[in-house]
C-alpha cells in the first residue's frame, strides 16, 4: 500500500488532512531533542566519567567518529569505496608533526596546526584523485590501496619523516587528572563539524550531484553534472578532515610511525564501522564507530594476544555484509516503516466507510455474529411462523 493510501484513509474517516504533516513535526522534533540529549552527553562525559582509561577510550571514539563521518561524506555519498584513506590520515599526522617540531609551538596552540594538517591532506587528494577518480569500481579501490602503499614506502624511506623512528610529539604539561580532555572536546569539536558538514552537503545541490553519481553516474554526467568536478571536491574535501584527524591522533597517541600512520587496517575500521551503522546514511557511520570502537578497545585490554582484534574485526566485517547489508539504520527505519503501514492499515475503514472485519473466533466476531435480544434477526425467517 502506498504512503498516499495509507494518509488517505484518516482523512476521509475524520478529515484530518494535517496528521501527516503534524507527525512530520512531532518526529522533527523528537530528532533534535535526541541529538541535543546526545550532544549534551558527549559535552559532560569527561567531566563525569574522570577514569583515565575511559577517557581515552572516549578520545578513540572522537576520533574515528570524525574519521568515518569524513569517509563517509565521499565513499557513502558517490558510492565509490575507498580504502587508501590511511594516506590523508598519515599525511596530516606528519604533517602537523613536523610544524610542531619546526616551530615548537606551546601548550594548547598545537591545535591551531590542525587546519593546516588538514590543508596539506586536501592538497595531496587533488593528484591523486585526477587518478583514481577516472576509473571506477575494483579498479577504483585497487588505485587507492596503491596508494597508500606507496606513501607508506616514502615514510619509510624519506629522511625528514623520520624513517624506522617516526615523529614524536612534545610532553604537554597538563593536568595529569584531565589530560585527555582537551584531545577529547577537540576531536568531538572535528566530529561534530564534519557531521554537520556532512548534513550540509546531503541537503544541497552538490548532495545531490554526489547521490546521482551513486545512483547511476552515466545518467547524471548525461543530465549535466560534472561528475569529475564534484567527485574530486568531496574527495579533498574528505581527505582534508582526514587530515586534521591524523594530526589530532598523532598529539594524543605521541608518536608517529609509518607503520600506525599510514596503517590499513584504518581503512579497514572504518569501512566496517560506516557498512555497520549504515552506508551512505548520515547517522549510521556515526552509530557504527560508536558501537565498534569502544568495542575493539575493549577487546584489547580483555585478549593479550594483539591480533585477537584483527580477527574479530574481520569476523565481524563478513557478518555485517552477510547478515546485515544494509546496515543498522535503514533495516531499523525499514521496519519502522513496516510497522506503521500495518498499524495504518488497521485503523484504515473497511468497504463504505464500515470498520474492518473482525478476525473470525474472535470476541467482536461473536458479538456481531449473534442478534440481540429483542432484535429482529436479519437472516432467513422461519417458514414455521407464517401464516
Amino acid at each position: 500500500m502506498s504512503q498516499g493510501t495509507v494518509n488517505a484513509g484518516p482523512a476521509q474517516a475524520g478529515g484530518t488532512v494535517q496528521a501527516p504533516a503534524g507527525r512530520d513535526r512531532r518526529a522533527t522534533a523528537i530528532r533534535l531533542g535526541l541529538l541535543g540529549v546526545l550532544l549534551f552527553i558527549a559535552v559532560i562525559f569527561p567531566l563525569v566519567i574522570t577514569n583515565a582509561l575511559y577517557t581515552q577510550f572516549a578520545v578513540d571514539t572522537m576520533i574515528y567518529v570524525g574519521a568515518v563521518a569524513a569517509w563517509n561524506l565521499f565513499s557513502g555519498y558517490t558510492g565509490y569505496i575507498a580504502l587508501g584513506h590511511a594516506v590523508f590520515f598519515g599525511t596530516g599526522a606528519y604533517t602537523v608533526g613536523l610544524l610542531t617540531k619546526q616551530w615548537k609551538l606551546p601548550g594548547g596552540d598545537i591545535f591551531a596546526l590542525l587546519p593546516l594538517g588538514g590543508l596539506v591532506a586536501a592538497l595531496v587528494a587533488v593528484p591523486l584523485g585526477l587518478i583514481a577518480l577516472r576509473v571506477r569500481r575494483h579498479t577504483f579501490v585497487v588505485i587507492t590501496i596503491a596508494f597508500f602503499f606507496i606513501f607508506q614506502l616514502m615514510a619509510f624511506n624519506l629522511s625528514f619523516t623520520g624513517g624506522n623512528q617516526g615523529l614524536s610529539s612534545p610532553f604537554f604539561l597538563w593536568s595529569a587528572s584531565d589530560y585527555n580532555n582537551p584531545f577529547y572536546y577537540v576531536g568531538l569539536i572535528i566530529a561534530v563539524g564534519t557531521i554537520t558538514l556532512s548534513w550540509l552537503i546531503r541537503n544541497s545541490r552538490f548532495g545531490l550531484q554526489l547521490l546521482a553519481i551513486r545512483d547511476d553516474e552515466d545518467r547524471a554526467q548525461g543530465l549535466g553534472v560534472r561528475t569529475m568536478k564534484v567527485k574530486l571536491i568531496a574527495y579533498a574535501i574528505s581527505g582534508g578532515i582526514s587530515g586534521m584527524i591524523g594530526g589530532l591522533w598523532w598529539f594524543f597517541i605521541g608518536q608517529a610511525l609509518p607503520e600506525t600512520a599510514f596503517n590499513p587496517l584504518f581503512d579497514l575500521t572504518v569501512a566496517l564501522m560506516a557498512f555497520l551503522g549504515g552506508f551512505g546514511t548520515l547517522a549510521g557511520p556515526v552509530l557504527g564507530a560508536l558501537i565498534l570502537e569502544p568495542l575493539q578497545q575493549w577487546i584489547g585490554i580483555t585478549f593479550t594476544n594483539g591480533y585477537v582484534s584483527d580477527i574479530v574485526l574481520g569476523v565481524l566485517f563478513l557478518a555485517v555484509i552477510l547478515f546485515l547489508p544494509r546496515g543498522i539504520v535503514p533495516t531499523g527505519a525499514e521496519f519502522v516503516t513496516k510497522w506503521r503501514v500495518a498499524q495504518a492499515r488497521r485503523r484504515e475503514p473497511g468497504p463504505g466507510g464500515s470498520a474492518p472485519p473482525a478476525p473470525p473466533g474472535s470476541p467482536a466476531a461473536s458479538r456481531t455474529s449473534t442478534p440481540a435480544a429483542g432484535t429482529p434477526s436479519t437472516g432467513t425467517p422461519s417458514t414455521g411462523g407464517v401464516r
